[in-house]
This record gives C-alpha cells, structure tokens and sequence, in this order.
C-alpha cells in the first residue's frame, strides 16, 4: 500500500530521520536518538511534523448544537479563542477518539483527530449530525508543526506578530499578519509532551517555510526535530493516553480516567446514557500509570498481575523512561484499591518474569 506523506517529508529524509508507517504516513520515528530528542524537549526545546493529523470544520447556525451533542466535553465552557480537550463517544460508551475542539466563534469550530481515525471519525461524526451543521474534512489543507519545550515560548516569540507569552494554555490565536511565520497562522498553546509548547497550523503549501523559520529562531537554544519515538516516550511520562493502545471504542472514558472530560450533567450527548449507567454501577476496571523498581521495560499486552500472580489486568502502553532511567507504563487493572491508588504495588510480567512496579500519579518525570 503506498503510504500519504506529509508536505514536510522530504526535509525529514535529507535530515537523515529513520521512517516508518504510521497511520497511513510515512513518518519519521527518530532522527539521532530517542533519548537525545527527549531531553531536548524536556530542558530546551524540539519540533514535531504532525502534519498527518486530521481537522474537521464545522460551521453553521447549528454548528455549537452540534458539537455539544458529539462531544463529551461540554462545550458552553469555550468561548471565541478558546481550545479543549475532549472525547466522542459512541453509543456504548466506547471511545470513537480522542480529539481538541477549537471555537472561532459560535458557528465556527475546528476539531482535531488522530490521523488513524480520519475516515471513521467523519463517517461517525456524519451520523451523528442529525441538526444539519455543515461538516467538512479539512485534513487535506493544514499542516502541523509542534515546537514543545521550556524555550519554546522565546523561539515562536521572535516569529510570531503577537505576545505569545499571553496565550494561556489551551488557548489560542489567528495571526493576521503572521510576523515572520504566515498570514493566517494558528498559534495555539496545546501540545501532547507535557512541557510548555505551541502547534502551529498552517496551509499546507507553507509548511516547509514554517519549518526552516523556525529552526533558525531556535539556533540559539540548539533546537531539534524529533520524532515519533520520543514523542510517545514524552506522553507517556506525562500519562497521556494514546488511541489504539490506552483508550479505544472498548474502552469508555470513565474507566479512562478521563471522567474530567466527560461532562454528564450538560445534558445528552452520544454515549451519555450508556455512561450514566457505567458510572451508576461502578467502573470494574480503572487505567493506571506506574513505574518500574525492578528492571525491565513493559510493553503492550503484559499481563499485570498481583503478589499472588493472579491475573488483575494488561499494559497497555510501555517504555523505558529517559528522565527516569527506567521503565514505565500504564495499563488497566481491576477497579481496587489495592492496585490503583498511588503506591500500590504491582508485578508486570515480562518474559515469563514477574517485575515488581508502583502505581504512580501522573507525570511520572516530576
């Protein structure tokens, strides 16, 4: 199958970037190493190509109505310039996806999904649109540039043609004249690494301009690109969850640990009924992040297993932490207290060992 490429694809082969398939793209894993790109982004600052994400307009008189119905979240919190995390849930409860709603202006919003999602989220977002909102797949026309890290907030400043330092996070801006980045650029204080950070979207026909300016801007504080290696060892220290592995349409966001984004008292959305009862009866199971003491990295599907062995749940994400200099992980385990709560101690089983690990309060690098 021949893979989709992001307008940034070739800068990334002439920088020497090890590619891979990722949700349909060809995509650059790593550049130099995991834990160099990491640490950059942890003590300076890196830049990510997420180009392959996908946006959704949605724009009407019926466009709030809409998105209120779709999305867990509740969306009378967002006013003009104002992003959010979320989830669209479907009728079971389960997670469609994960996603960040942008409001322009009341019938005026952009939704953020994952790229492996695209297709399924628009086909389920249609059914869903029984008000008539206009809904469009914009994925085709933006690119995304993620600069994340303490020093990020200097590099887009020398760029960008308002004070940056003023975006609060989740956040954001359209720059008329762009600075020295493009008119009509997206600044928005988001980002998937746990650090102070910026996405910035632009046309497509921009993106590779967008990228140069800003590795000049950060010369200084020796920026780097990093890939998609270091970016899951980041999410994964921060405890963000990652589609397809930590949350999926088995999985409802309850049990997640995404019951902040879960808003069951603004009234019926997709899903809600379903949640309404989960939340009644009680989760039988709850996703947690922990570290481990003993040696060894965990790895999706690991069972998880208590002093006795006995079988209490399954990793579902896992790697070598570099902050840590160990592994790290989250999975699902029976709803107890005995495993759940910070501190409680549970055994990974890694190659037919049992690794002793604790239940850690994300992010696990502070």
């Amino acid at each position: 199958m021949r893979l989709n490429t992001t307008p940034l694809h070739q800068i990334h082969i002439d920088l020497g970037a090890r590619m891979m398939a990722f949700a349909g793209f060809d995509m650059p894993v790593q550049y130099s190493s995991i834990k160099h790109e990491h640490m950059a982004v942890r003590n300076s600052v890196g830049v990510f190509d997420v180009s392959h994400m996908g946006e959704f307009a949605v724009t009407g008189p019926h466009a709030k109505e809409f998105v209120q119905h779709l999305v867990s979240n509740d969306v009378e919190n967002l006013y003009d310039g104002k992003a959010m995390y979320s989830v669209m849930c479907n009728e079971d409860g389960g997670i469609v996806d994960d996603l960040l709603v942008y409001r322009f202006s009341e019938d005026d919003y952009m939704l953020v999904v994952n790229a492996s999602n695209i297709e399924k989220d628009f086909a389920w977002a249609g059914t869903c649109n029984s008000v008539g909102a206009a809904l469009s797949d914009r994925s085709g026309e933006y690119a995304l540039i993620a600069v994340q890290g303490p020093n990020s907030t200097e590099v887009i400043q020398r760029l960008a043609d308002v004070d940056v330092g003023d975006i609060k996070f989740y956040h954001f801006v359209v720059s008329e004249s762009g600075g020295r980045l493009p008119a009509g650029v997206i600044i928005s204080r988001t980002g998937y690494t746990g650090e102070t950070g910026f996405e910035l979207y632009c046309q497509r026909k921009d993106a590779v301009a967008t990228w140069i300016t800003i590795f000049e801007a950060g010369k200084d504080f020796d920026i780097q690109p990093v890939g998609l290696a270091a970016r899951d060892t980041l999410r994964l220290e921060s405890g963000y969850c990652l589609y397809g592995n930590d949350i999926s349409d088995e999985t409802n966001p309850l049990e997640a640990g995404l019951g902040w984004v879960t808003k069951l008292a603004k009234g019926d959305f997709v899903g809600s009924d379903k949640l309404r009862t989960i939340k009644a009866a009680g989760i039988d199971r709850k996703l947690v992040a922990f570290t481990m003491i003993d040696r060894g990295i965990p790895r999706t599907g690991y069972p998880i297993v208590d002093g006795t062995g006995m079988a209490i749940g399954v990793t579902t994400s896992g790697s070598q932490s570099p902050i840590l200099s160990c592994g790290i992980g989250m999975g699902y385990v029976r709803n107890d207290t005995a495993f759940t709560s910070p501190g409680s101690e549970i055994f990974i089983e890694v190659r037919g060992k049992r690794l002793k690990a604790l239940v850690k309060k994300p992010p696990l690098h502070k």
